[in-house]
């Protein structure tokens, strides 16, 4: 069973990345599961035609004020069926401004461990969408505890996104000691000039010692699949973009790559930022060069 973590910078599309790249995973006839370490419970939502499933802190919330153990929650209850079979799990978290997110990733994925759930469901992947970085400890706890053993920094060609992503690093790396979990690449998600974030992004996965995984094009097709709950994979296979996550899916599927990241120090970053700025900047009016 490979588990793998997406993480990133908080509205950088990991979202839209792990449910797409779920959907092309299980077209290549992989059993899959999906868990959104997310309190607003809206990873699988692309799986499930835009249905918000009942979260396990919500269904634990619910048993204890029946009277009951929290842990008495059956699986069917969080563990749902989306597009081609991926079993879709939301962790939840506390109401807004009570109490500490990271707490769901944490109960989330002691509670799928201490009922079975992958010996039971027996997937051959899972996908953790984990938001934001690494600071709070509940959100490192696919790293800290092994789960995840590869991991996956979602970035644009923004500098805090590519920040953020570093940061990231900076955790796994502290926690690689102890973790057997790994920096595996890096994704672009574009959001503007696709040649400048390809080589900015490149760059800055060359540096942390592992590569450019695959990018995902700036796509309406994504925006009008997301309003109907779909992955592009499901409401528009034929489309560039649903190819553009089949190529990744591929790609990650012979990755072998597994490297404790060499993360930058802040003034390294933005040297390395300003310089391929530059240089595209340079070559802007010569297609051959052009980044």
């Amino acid at each position: 069973m490979r588990q793998i973590a997406v993480y990133g910078k908080g509205g950088i599309g990991k979202s839209t990345i792990a449910s797409s790249l779920a959907a092309a995973l299980s077209e290549r006839g992989h059993k899959v599961m999906q868990i959104g370490c997310d309190p607003k419970r809206d990873s699988t939502r692309n799986l499930t035609g835009g249905r918000m499933m009942p979260s396990v802190l919500d269904s634990m919330r619910e048993q204890l004020a029946a009277g009951r153990d929290a842990d008495s929650v059956p699986l069917e209850e969080v563990v749902f069926e989306g597009y081609r079979g991926v079993r879709c799990v939301e962790s939840g978290g506390p109401e807004p401004g009570v109490g500490c997110a990271g707490r769901g990733v944490l109960a989330a994925i002691s509670y799928l461990r201490d009922k079975g759930a992958f010996a039971r469901y027996q997937p051959h992947i899972v996908l953790y969408d984990v938001l934001g970085d690494v600071v709070c400890g509940g959100f490192a706890q696919p790293i800290r505890e092994g789960y995840a053993r590869e991991i996956y920094l979602v970035c644009a060609g923004e500098f805090m996104s590519l920040y953020a992503a570093n940061n990231i690093a900076r955790g796994i790396t502290r926690l690689s000691e102890h973790s057997p979990s790994r920096l595996a690449g890096v994704i672009c998600n574009h959001r503007g000039d696709e040649a400048f974030e390809d080589r900015v992004v490149g760059a800055f996965a060359h540096r942390l010692g592992c590569g450019l995984i695959g990018s995902v094009p700036r796509s309406q097709e994504i925006q009008m699949c997301e309003v109907r709950g779909q992955t592009v994979i499901e409401g528009m296979p034929d489309s560039t973009a649903a190819a553009a996550f089949r190529e990744l899916a591929d790609r990650i599927l012979a990755n072998q790559t597994r490297v404790v990241p060499a993360p930058l120090e802040v003034p390294e970053l933005e040297e390395m930022y300003r310089s391929v700025y530059a240089s595209c900047q340079e070559n802007a009016g010569d297609p051959r060069t052009r980044c």
